[in-house]
């Protein structure tokens, strides 16, 4: 199957493409390397660099490579910058978006796979594990532009015909995270042990947050190409881990011999997020694989590299 990327010089989104190549697809990327890297990008793919607002230029993409199916995972990342660029995050998450499925219509596309956030959509949680039927939340437009975009993949399934498959994601990590970039914890932290430099834990460090290993992910795109039609899926590994016992383990693996440091909590984090993984595994067939103990031994090896 020819899938097209969008976001696939990302960190997640260059190891789907990595993913879907090994699995036999034809792959294009859409990235404008705002963020992601051309580095990232798997030699047998092509890339285009192209913003996904900017319809012309898109239009001639698929025009020209006439993908059966859309991974779509580019977008405004980062949950503190939204709260201060709202139409930033609204005009690229939500109307580059819209104007994806709208080619997509046009160019007969069969199936848009789309990346949502297991996390910033349920807020603050009112039960945990958060299953797909938790209330939504969002606490920031970041959340809120990625839940938005569900309700046009539903629309565009239920008038036109292209059929879709959510996926909620948890707490991502893994070799090609940038740590200066929208990274998580676990990025930001291995750059700093290795170069050995105070590194600061936020609060108690008992906040809870779920952690999944980024060739998980990128396994869970790939069998959604077949299956979940028309279904929201979290990509969750059910367990809560605390930033304290993430802290522990790349101090181990890294051998970083500073202590660690406590400074004052961020304001308006949700203090423990975590969610299911029943219905990825009924529907998919997918559960992670991956141990965070392994996941960060591969991570800190990335990066030391």
């Amino acid at each position: 199957m020819k899938v097209l990327v969008t976001g696939g010089a990302g960190f997640i989104g260059s190891h789907i493409v990595d993913a879907l190549l090994e699995n036999g697809h034809d792959v294009v990327v859409v990235d404008d390397l705002s963020t992601g890297k051309r580095a990232n990008v798997n030699t047998r793919a092509r890339l285009y660099q192209v913003d996904i607002r900017d319809e012309q230029a898109l239009d001639a993409v698929l025009a020209q490579e006439k993908p059966e199916a859309i991974s779509h995972q580019a977008a405004k990342a980062n949950v503190r910058e939204s709260m201060v660029r709202p139409q930033l995050y609204a005009e690229v998450n939500i109307l580059g978006s819209l104007n994806l499925l709208e080619l997509a219509r046009r160019h007969g596309v069969r199936k848009v796979i789309y990346a949502s956030t297991g996390g910033a959509v349920y807020g603050e949680p009112e039960y945990l594990p958060a299953d797909e039927q938790h209330p939504i939340n969002p606490l920031d437009p970041y959340g809120a532009s990625k839940h938005q975009v569900e309700h046009y993949l539903y629309i565009y399934r239920k008038h036109f015909g292209i059929d879709y498959t959510v996926l909620r994601y948890p707490n991502v990590y893994g070799p090609r995270q940038d740590p200066d970039g929208e990274a998580g914890v676990i990025a930001i932290w291995t750059a700093l042990m290795l170069k050995g430099q105070p590194t600061v834990v936020h609060g108690s460090g008992e906040q809870q947050r779920d952690f999944v290993y980024v060739g998980d992910i990128a396994r869970a795109n790939v069998l959604a190409l077949e299956r979940g039609g028309g279904e929201i899926i979290n990509l969750g590994s059910a367990i809560g881990t605390s930033i304290n016992e993430v802290f522990d383990l790349l101090q181990e693996t890294t051998g970083y011999g500073l202590k660690r440091e406590h400074g004052p909590a961020k304001q308006g984090e949700v203090f423990r997020s975590y969610i299911t993984r029943e219905k990825a595994e009924s529907i998919l067939g997918w559960r992670p694989t991956v141990s965070l103990a392994e996941g960060l031994e591969q991570t800190v090896a990335y990066f030391r590299s």
